[in-house]
């Protein structure tokens, strides 16, 4: 790696790269301070045979600040104390299991999922995921950020691993842990910007972007002078997570906030350095462009799979009624019944949300490029009082829309605690220790989201907390969900024929048939089947061709 230190046999070399400054000086605590080299790119590099791992570092700039290392690969006092440094990886294997048409995604916020809060808590629940049916977990961000708390999008040192959570060593003994039980481990990353708290590289150099902004910080500058070094940086990256965790995939946060205006976009080379480690890459897009997943001979960024929000709000406003802010695009069965035909709702067409035409059409790609879900920690945590979806809706409801998801062309994501119908919210919250920052925050959750509970307190984190309190009946239902999804080869294949009335959907694939029954209805059915699953007792064992009065509910017929 060129950023931060290696160990070379019983020397340390250290890498800096702060062109802004004139000279930089390491200190090792308790060791001494020594003058750093600097070279013409603005690197700064010493080499020294007295450091070990254990040792902590800060670097002195010009005008005698001591900052941690950009690069630290561990935090143990938090975002503004010293760097340590700690084992390289012995071993790296260069395979992954996971295939797109296996995964059954699993999402993780580590300090809500167990009681434990910590990596140590995620793996003594691995055998009970393995036992549902996931084949990947996806862990929030991990990389260092302020405090204690936080969803891990406010992280400022990427290559470090939370402390909170267990630090280096509690990570690599989860992903080793998850890969025993044959679960692969998707790490979600933020390319896109940078935390408010901690974040020392402005001072260092051209880091950061001074054409393009976000509304949660600083984002990296891929396209400006000096960009070369932080493209580095950034694919050092993605390698160093693959090399010494082992980590299976990624999941790029909001990538229609990375701008990038080179001949080839950063996210084009991101893919490239996954797939050469046969890893898989998911990013998260608001964009509705397949430009995103399109292979490069389509000039695509060829990442593997993008998400799908049209497809959550699709359902979620037709079963809710909700109608503020973008669910104002949504809110009828055409719009689900579009989305399980063509991904994107708004693929070419007018958004009154946005105001504009939005969205493209996705062509032949198959189902396995995008991934859909009725929740995910956004769409339930930027609600103001973070309530869950069994929270709106009734538990009929609650299940026909796992089915739609479960059981469509896509990969389907669950967000933890779903799958047994998890009471407890999921708000944001925060451990910033800056004032103006926390008076701000403040301010900001409750003017954008509604959010009455203070996001600083710990109060706020502890209520989010998974209660564990499992629905035995929903819990089943997801089991078997999953369980017909794959035995019955639903995954990719997007050649479904959807139907609807205006109460009910009937989704036939092979050798399938979903009834999605909204309320009481007569629906003339043209096939014949045996029952697999249903949700309720009010469906026969078998259907004929034939009208019949179904309940509201959900059921799965094999053809």
């Amino acid at each position: 790696m060129t950023f931060g230190y290696k160990i070379d046999g019983n020397e340390v070399i250290f890498t800096l790269w702060a062109p802004y400054q004139k000279s930089v000086k390491l200190k090792v605590l308790e060791k001494g301070l020594y003058e750093m080299e600097r070279d013409d790119k603005g690197y700064f590099t010493i080499t020294l045979n007295n450091v070990k791992v254990g040792d902590r570092y800060k670097y002195v700039l010009d005008d005698a600040s001591e900052i941690p290392d950009p690069a630290s690969r561990y935090q143990p006092e938090g975002v503004h104390g010293p760097s340590q440094i700690i084992q390289e990886s012995k071993e790296f294997n260069n395979e992954t299991f996971l295939k797109k048409e296996d995964l059954i995604i699993y999402e993780i916020h580590v300090g809500t999922f167990a009681p434990e809060g910590t990596f140590e808590g995620v793996i003594r629940k691995l055998d009970y995921l393995k036992d549902l049916g996931i084949t990947a977990i996806e862990i929030m961000p991990i990389a260092q950020f302020p405090g204690k708390r936080d969803w891990g999008y406010d992280g400022v040192y990427l290559y470090a691993v939370q402390n909170s959570y267990g630090g280096p060593e509690g990570f690599r003994k989860l992903v080793d842990e998850a890969h025993m039980k044959g679960l692969g481990v998707i790490l979600d990353v933020v390319y896109n910007h940078v935390g408010p708290e901690g974040n020392y590289m402005v001072k260092l150099g051209p880091y950061f972007s001074q054409k393009y902004k976000t509304p949660w910080g600083l984002t990296f500058n891929f396209d400006d002078a000096e960009s070369d070094e932080v493209r580095k940086f950034i694919l050092e990256n993605v390698e160093y997570w693959i090399k010494e965790y082992n980590v299976d995939g990624f999941r790029l946060d909001a990538v229609h906030s990375i701008i990038d205006t080179s001949p080839k976009h950063i996210l084009e080379e991101i893919a490239d350095v996954v797939h050469k480690y046969n890893r898989i890459v998911i990013a998260e897009s608001d964009l509705n462009d397949p430009r995103v997943v399109n292979p490069k001979e389509k000039c695509g960024y060829n990442i593997d799979a993008q998400w799908v929000d049209d497809f959550h709000h699709s359902i979620h406003a037709y079963l809710t009624g909700e109608r503020q802010g973008y669910y104002l695009d949504f809110g009828n069965l055409d719009n689900i019944v579009k989305s399980y035909k063509d991904v994107f709702v708004y693929d070419g067409k007018y958004s009154k949300f946005r105001r504009k035409t939005h969205g493209k059409p996705v062509g032949e790609l198959d189902g396995c490029n995008f991934v859909v879900y009725i929740q995910n920690h956004d769409q339930v945590g930027n609600r103001g009082k973070g309530e869950r979806i069994i929270k709106l809706v009734d538990k009929e409801s609650y299940k026909i829309a796992a089915a739609l998801y479960i059981l469509s062309p896509y990969i389907p994501m669950i967000f933890m605690g779903e799958e047994y119908g998890e009471q407890n919210p999921f708000y944001f919250f925060s451990d910033f220790s800056d004032t103006k920052l926390i008076q701000g925050l403040r301010e900001g959750r409750k003017k954008e989201n509604g959010q009455d509970t203070d996001p600083q307190d710990e109060s706020t984190f502890n209520a989010s907390k998974l209660s564990w309190k499992i629905d035995e009946e929903i819990f089943s239902f997801y089991k078997i969900l999953i369980k017909m999804r794959n035995e019955l080869s639903i995954a990719c294949d997007r050649r479904v024929y959807v139907e609807n009335g205006e109460n009910w959907l009937i989704i036939k694939g092979r050798e399938y048939l979903s009834l999605c029954v909204f309320s009481r209805s007569s629906i003339e059915v043209k096939y014949s089947g045996t029952l697999l699953l249903s949700s309720n007792n009010s469906f026969p064992q078998h259907i004929e061709e034939g009208k019949y009065e179904f309940d509201k509910g959900f059921a799965l017929y094999k053809l």
